[in-house]
């Protein structure tokens, strides 16, 4: 076990053999911290905390009542093998949320980027790879396999079915289910989830320039209704664009996938 000198550990907490809490860190009353599990600088685990498993927090992270981080996946076919979670920093962890470990059938991990914020009763299932900025809302779900990438946000009672891909700075409207890839910054909403257009707001926060908006509705627009299928579309799109959102979105249509695509309406 190493705990730092300037770690504050509760009395009434139950830290493991072998965990190593870092400089700052604090874990609250009946808070369980397994053996495998490392605690970076300044994190602070609230009360009734489970963490356990191969687990690594990052810097500054705060994880509140009752979650449990770092349980077996959840996964019939997971046969106790040693796999990784591993959470970035500056994520707030809020009640009730669960984030499992990878599984060797997906590469062993389960990676949680900087600066999320995952909302009450939410889950990260086993070799998700979660972006940074993420916003996943109380009660939504991502599958197995899932990859989120940056800047992106997941409406409340929403799930993310298993090796679906959600692109850079999308958003997903609440109550929506989710079975194929997401381009970036789209839009996409419903109980059997459609592309309904462009995250506006979002650009907008983050000072997108209005022409690449622009670029990117036009690409929206090319998406839809050109000529070819929905991957040819894509292609011709990027030989045709000088903006860079674009390309980052043609780029993610055309990499490698087990899902096809929401597509607009």
């Amino acid at each position: 076990m190493s705990i730092d000198p300037s770690a504050q550990i509760h009395p009434q907490a139950l830290v493991e053999e072998g965990a190593v809490i870092g400089p700052g860190a604090s874990v609250g009353p009946f808070s369980v911290i397994g053996s495998e599990v490392t605690l970076g600088a300044g994190v602070e685990i609230k009360s009734h905390v489970v963490l356990t498993g191969w687990t690594d927090v990052g810097e500054g992270t705060q994880i509140f009542p009752f979650a449990s981080i770092g349980e077996v996946p959840q996964d019939l076919k997971y046969g106790g093998e040693r796999t990784r979670l591993r959470i970035g920093a500056r994520n707030r962890i809020r009640e009730h949320v669960t984030m499992n470990p990878g599984t060797t059938q997906g590469g062993g991990e389960t990676v949680v980027g900087d600066d999320g914020l995952f909302m009450a009763g939410c889950h990260v299932a086993h070799d998700c790879i979660i972006g940074d900025r993420v916003i996943i809302v109380n009660n939504s779900a991502a599958a197995g396999h899932c990859q989120i990438q940056d800047d992106v946000i997941v409406g409340g009672l929403s799930g993310i079915h298993q090796w679906v891909r959600v692109g850079q700075g999308a958003i997903i409207g609440a109550l929506s289910m989710v079975t194929n890839d997401v381009v970036p910054y789209g839009l996409v909403a419903g109980p059997r989830a459609e592309l309904d257009g462009l995250n506006l707001v979002g650009l907008k926060r983050r000072g997108v320039a209005r022409s690449d908006i622009q670029a990117l509705r036009i690409a929206l627009l090319t998406l839809k209704q050109g000529e070819g299928t929905f991957h040819e579309r894509a292609v011709r799109l990027g030989t045709e664009t000088e903006s860079d959102y674009v390309r980052r979105m043609v780029a993610f249509i055309t990499g490698a996938s087990d899902r096809s695509f929401l597509v607009p309406k």
